[in-house]
């Protein structure tokens, strides 16, 4: 889904009906109560009380029972008589069920009309499997969370100015940790998942090499997880464990002796122009806001459909923010599989959350309400945008590798950490994060950009904005110019600019493995 919204769409506008069927509008700016609302398209509305920025208010009667739309879809019912010019929000809007049409009906090839942008490469590091970096890091990933101070006591002997100054196309060494490893059995879900996560780390073209550290009786075992995992140690991958190599202080020196003898060929890189059909780009948002679905999401959206177009591959991600909106994913499943796929991972969601006496509507956060979004419903139809309009070509589990090129699927819940973590285990060396309400996130070692969707929140936080799509909004840019903005940013960052989050040093708390299963 794509809003096809004119130059002057917004401009000086109060509100915007994104849908003729649309039963509310949403504020541009806020309003006051009592304020009347474009005469010239809406005649007689006025505001009945202060409408915030991003929310939305009823153009007609609305009993309860009614369904309202927005995108021209279903995002809840009125659970109170709403009367035009009311607040539409959590007090009389409630939600339902997706109703979404699950039914495959052939795939749907979207007319794409692009902005022409003719860049089509980067400066990338081709690495010796012929796979190609946008950085160049070495990695220190635990198997299990009792090598976790190990693991930063290794890591911290390279941090500062200093540190790496005789190496300069080092970008770090990054202490990956997380809480899991053992109380699973092995072979069980939580297992599997993760090492299926810390293999795909293991393999990232980001990681010029890369340390697992154990503790040694831990359920994940190294040498079980290379085993499974289809990995071997030697000039790349090398292995430690606190029980065997002696405890901390000698495994801390062991690890740190074999990361300055890697540093020289590590450091022994160049950048060189490749296509950018080698681009592996995670579509996020997190902490959305009533502007995400119209300014930042359908402008990642349009850089997504441009980076397919050169040959590149986007992954959308977090299920319970599709929930709703599946059916504009699934008109372009390339194939009855494809579809198939999809809404096998729907309905495991669904049980999975009534097992735990949940909803899909748990998902909106307080700061997504605060922003305008009331429902998961109307959540997803913007949090779907970010996939453009290319067809969908695979779905891939949690942290599987992404091998097919174009717009693909994975498996993630919708907490950014989790399902970041996720994406760049499957290969992405890129990730965009669209944020409405200010969302600080990095995660090493594949950059992030931050994308605002409102101007405000962007002078508030423009350390950590990349790109303010607010303009959108203000009437100074279209979609399409935002979005050629965004592939262009795309190029510039893979070929080594750096990002906001980048420069504060985010993205190692940030490695969060999906803790699937019991823990025993």
């Amino acid at each position: 889904m794509r809003i096809e919204l004119t130059e002057n769409a917004f401009g000086a506008k109060a509100v915007i009906r994104l849908h003729p069927s649309d039963s509310v509008v949403v504020a541009l700016r806020n309003i006051g109560a009592g304020e009347p609302l474009d005469e010239a398209t809406f005649p007689g509305l006025c505001a009945r009380q202060h409408i915030p920025q991003g929310h939305k208010l009823a153009l007609a009667p609305l009993r309860p029972g009614d369904p309202v739309r927005k995108f021209g879809q279903v995002i809840g019912l009125a659970s109170a008589p709403i009367a035009p010019g009311e607040h539409v929000h959590l007090h009389n809007l409630a939600y339902t069920p997706s109703p979404a049409d699950r039914t495959f009906r052939g795939g749907e090839k979207p007319a794409l009309d692009l902005p022409v942008v003719d860049e089509d490469t980067f400066l990338g590091i081709v690495r010796a499997d012929g796979s190609v970096a946008t950085r160049n890091y070495i990695g220190v990933i635990t198997s299990v969370n009792c090598a976790s101070t190990l693991a930063r006591l290794i890591a911290d002997q390279f941090r500062g100015p200093e540190a790496l100054a005789d190496f300069p196309n080092v970008d770090g060494v990054v202490a990956l940790t997380h809480k899991g490893g053992c109380g699973a059995r092995d072979g069980g879900e939580a297992i599997d998942v993760l090492r299926r996560t810390i293999a795909g780390y293991a393999r990232h073209p980001n990681f010029a090499a890369v340390l697992l550290v154990g503790l040694g009786c831990e359920d994940n075992q190294i040498s079980r997880l290379l085993q499974e995992e289809h990995l071997a140690t030697g000039s790349r991958i090398h292995a430690f464990t606190l029980q065997d190599t002696g405890g901390t202080q000698a495994t801390m020196r062991a690890g740190a002796a074999a990361i300055r003898e890697l540093l020289p060929d590590v450091n022994a890189v160049q950048r060189q122009r490749v296509s950018a059909a080698h681009l592996k780009v995670g579509l996020q948002c997190g902490g959305s806001d009533g502007f995400s679905s119209l300014t930042a999401n359908p402008a990642l959206g349009v850089a997504s459909d441009l980076l397919v177009q050169h040959g590149g591959t986007t992954i959308l991600s977090e299920t319970p923010e599709i929930y709703g909106a599946e059916d504009t994913l699934l008109r372009r499943a390339v194939s009855p599989k494809v579809a198939r796929d999809l809404v096998a991972l729907l309905e495991w969601w669904e049980e999975y959350l009534a097992k735990n006496g949940e909803t899909m509507d748990s998902n909106p956060a307080p700061g997504n309400k605060a922003g305008g979004i009331t429902t998961i419903l109307e959540k997803s139809l913007g949090a779907t945008a970010k996939g453009g309009l290319s067809e969908l070509r695979a779905v891939y589990r949690y942290a599987e590798p992404v091998t097919e090129r174009g717009f693909v699927y994975m498996d993630t819940p919708g907490y950014d950490p989790v399902s970041v973590t996720g994406q760049v285990a499957g290969g992405a060396n890129l990730i965009c994060f669209t944020t409405g309400r200010g969302s600080c996130f990095g995660c090493k070692p594949t950059p992030s950009l931050k994308l605002a969707t409102n101007t405000p929140m962007y002078r508030r936080m423009q350390d950590d904005m990349d790109l303010n799509c607010g303009t959108i909004a203000d009437g100074e840019q279209t979609i399409a110019e935002v979005g050629a903005e965004i592939y262009r940013l795309l190029l510039a960052t893979a070929s080594g600019q750096r990002t906001k989050s980048e420069i504060f040093g985010y993205g190692e708390e940030e490695f969060a493995p999906w803790p699937l299963g019991a823990t025993l």
